[in-house]
């Protein structure tokens, strides 16, 4: 299949090293011009968006939020104005639901398909063909876009009208800003207590409460590891989607509005660009205690 990639952060070229391998002929453009990576050879990159949609049935987009939406559908060279008729877009940015349904009327209107497609999981996911789908919009486009999803997924959800995987991505993102605040706070209490790292993780590995992030990213905490996989900036923004969504539908969310506060403040201390869960760097310093335990 023809397809245009549009956004080559590190979901994005995760994403489109998998479509080459799954033998598909790709055209990206990137808002950022920048010489292709070795692991993306056979991709061609595009001077315009115009260019990269042009001949393509299925337009792939992954960017960081709703203001480069904004850019990228609604610009004088964006997707909207260029989108060829029966096309599919296939949209995994984490964003607001109601900007979601915005977009997806605006390509209604050039007679092609919007599906709002956001996922679970980071970079190393998104390199292992193992990332978590969860789809909104027209469920025969979804059926036409679910074999090309394959290769990149460990499953694909649908969930029902334009917005709902937007929505769902929110919910989902609650729980994850939860779980890392709540490990920062965990870990920074076991390990002023005193308590052995590598037995902590042994508890936490077969416990009931845990998790797949709990084990990985606890692991990498006690070991200084917060090379970013997911930035702690982008997840500043996500509490901060999470918040208004849940402002727009009258849910009160006062746990979620204080880590929202907590990141605010860690990416203000220039902990931005570290991974997500730099957090608990914060958190140990708060508690008297160094980045690490080693």
């Amino acid at each position: 299949m023809k397809i245009a990639y549009i956004g080559l952060g590190t979901m994005g070229q995760g994403m489109v090293h998998n479509l080459l391998k799954a033998g598909h002929e790709i055209k990206v453009w990137n808002r950022t011009a920048f010489d292709l990576p070795e692991t993306l050879a056979g991709a061609a990159p595009q001077n315009t968006i115009a260019e990269a949609l042009s001949g393509c049935e299925l337009v792939m987009v992954c960017l960081t939020g709703p203001d480069a939406q904004k850019a990228v559908y609604f610009g004088e060279d964006g997707i909207v104005a260029h989108i060829a008729e029966g096309a599919i877009v296939a949209d995994a940015t984490t964003t607001d639901p109601e900007l979601t349904r915005s977009i997806s009327t605006a390509i209604a209107e050039r007679n092609a398909t919007y599906l709002d497609t956001p996922v679970f999981g980071s970079k190393g996911e998104a390199w292992a063909g193992k990332l978590d789908f969860v789809c909104g919009g027209d469920k025969n486009a979804f059926d036409r876009l679910a074999p090309v999803l394959e290769p990149l997924a460990a499953t694909v959800h649908h969930l029902g009208p334009p917005g709902s995987g937007a929505m769902m991505k929110l919910v989902g993102n609650l729980l994850v800003a939860a779980q890392m605040e709540s490990l920062g706070e965990a870990l920074s209490l076991a390990r002023k207590a005193g308590l052995n790292g590598d037995a902590v993780m042994g508890v936490f590995d077969v416990t009931d409460y845990s998790s797949l992030l709990i084990r990985n990213v606890g692991r990498a905490t006690l070991a200084g590891d917060y090379a970013p996989s997911f930035y702690l900036r982008h997840m500043l923004k996500d509490t901060r989607l999470v918040r208004a969504f849940a402002e727009s539908q009258t849910v009160s969310v006062p746990v979620t509005t204080l880590i929202g506060e907590l990141y605010a403040a860690a990416d203000n201390k220039g902990l931005g660009d570290r991974n997500a869960s730099a957090i608990h760097a914060m958190l140990f310093e708060l508690s008297g205690l160094r980045e690490s335990s080693d």
